[in-house]
């Protein structure tokens, strides 16, 4: 955190006003994550001078290739055939024992990703999710209509976590005065190496308690035995939300899901519908709050908002990297890739990078052809719910920006503690109404 008043602090995002030596270059030290600057100029210096470096870690990891241009991303995530989704898709090293009880369909490549992926990919459609935009639009002035008036708030709090939580609890089918602890769960289980979040921190000696849980964090217990009662409840049953779908469907591999199967699913389902949004809206706010320009060509032109959309998610990058394991012996940007290594494709620099991006470290919402990383770029784990976050984000700003004149920040901008998820804590904002 950066500690200054915020006409003082560094605009989110912005250029690099140093290069960092490469030399001193560490992306597994999670204090460089925690102040909105140091990320940038981490990846800054790795896309020009070592594009796929390696990067070593702290026992019992054996470190990992970080890979941070655009087109090698892509590149690999494209190919799960030589870079696997199956060993775990972040840095923690697992075993056989634990990569079988954690497996989500993040975790899985081939047919049976592709069976259960299709358990719920026609609800996630632009065609079926269409008949959710009146409702969304009614929510998000809900939303407004209890936040706005007090002039001055947390946007993450009053804004950006209830509305993508809120939906979500329709879409699940449950009680809308479920929805904090919900969000509580999902800030724990990310927040695992954030002391502010977790219960056990991710790389304590009490986490082994929890080894076998994903984050290795308790509150994945708690959010599996929650997601067991509404299947109990929804079996058999006639009902359209996602759960029902799940409990009452055979995947097309003719393979039942086991119980484990759902938990897994149904944490994935609770965690990345809700927490990648929520920082996407928190962080497109602050773009706008910096960009005060850039507010006021959206008011003028609602028509840019569609195209700031894609501009706030590359802006955003609220997931900083996923990782792949390599199956075989490869090469790739010149580096000779063994199997067994981890290869950790870092989006937000991708999302950054100057060979995809006319200047890369300028917030412009009439950029044309967006081609961002966020959602992941092609190949079979290109995000389910891409669809349904883009609608949010576009009816939030839809909604929010002819409400108000004036948006300034009263306070610290914390970020969570964290090199997996680029999450902001809390952004507390004066309003001025129009």
């Amino acid at each position: 955190m950066e500690n200054k008043p915020p006409e003082e602090r560094t605009a989110e995002g912005a250029a690099p006003d140093a290069p960092m030596p490469l030399e001193e270059v560490d992306l597994t030290e999670l204090g460089r994550f925690v102040d909105g600057v140091t990320p940038w100029r981490m990846f800054h210096t790795l896309r020009r001078e070592d594009p796929v470096h390696w990067q070593p870690e702290p026992e019992p990891n054996r470190g990992f290739w970080a890979v941070t241009r655009h087109e090698d991303i892509a590149h690999v995530g494209r190919d799960p055939q030589t870079f696997t989704s199956a060993g775990g898709v972040n840095l923690e090293e697992l075993d056989d024992s634990q990569i079988a009880v954690r497996a989500s369909m993040l975790e899985m490549d081939g047919p049976r990703h592709r069976a259960l992926r299709q358990l719920l990919q026609k609800r996630f459609t632009p065609r079926a999710l269409a008949v959710y935009g009146t409702y969304l639009r009614a929510l998000t002035a809900t939303t407004l209509d209890a936040a706005l008036p007090k002039k001055h708030f947390d946007f993450v709090h009053e804004i950006a976590a209830d509305f993508p939580i809120t939906v979500l609890a329709r879409l699940l089918d449950v009680c809308e005065e479920e929805t904090r602890q919900i969000i509580d769960w999902g800030d724990r289980l990310l927040g695992n190496t954030d002391p502010d979040y977790a219960d056990v921190l991710l790389d304590s000696q009490e986490s082994e308690r929890y080894r076998d849980l994903p984050f290795r964090s308790p509150a994945a217990a708690e959010l599996f035995a929650y997601g067991r009662e509404l299947a109990a409840a929804r079996r058999g049953g006639n009902g359209t939300d996602l759960v029902s779908a799940l409990v009452n469907q055979t995947p097309s591999d003719g393979i039942v899901m086991s119980p484990t199967d759902f938990d897994n699913y149904f944490l994935l389902l609770v965690v990345s519908a809700n927490e990648t949004t929520r920082h996407t809206l928190t962080h497109c706010a602050l773009a706008l709050i910096d960009h005060p320009d850039q507010a006021a060509r959206l008011r003028e032109e609602p028509s840019l908002i569609p195209g700031a959309v894609e501009e706030c998610l590359r802006w955003a990058s609220p997931v900083y990297h996923f990782r792949r394991t390599a199956t075989r012996d490869t090469e790739l940007g010149g580096k000779r890739i063994r199997a067994g290594d981890k290869v950790v494709l870092w989006y937000a620099s991708g999302n950054r990078d100057e060979e995809a991006f006319t200047n890369p470290y300028t917030f412009d919402v009439t950029r044309q052809d967006i081609d961002h990383l966020t959602f992941g770029k092609g190949g079979p784990h290109f995000c389910l719910g891409s669809t349904l976050a883009r609608m949010e984000i576009q009816t939030v700003l839809e909604e929010l920006l002819p409400r108000i004149a004036d948006v300034r920040l009263t306070g610290d901008v914390p970020r969570v503690r964290s090199n997996f998820l680029n999450g902001i804590k809390h952004l507390p904002v004066e309003v001025t109404l129009a």
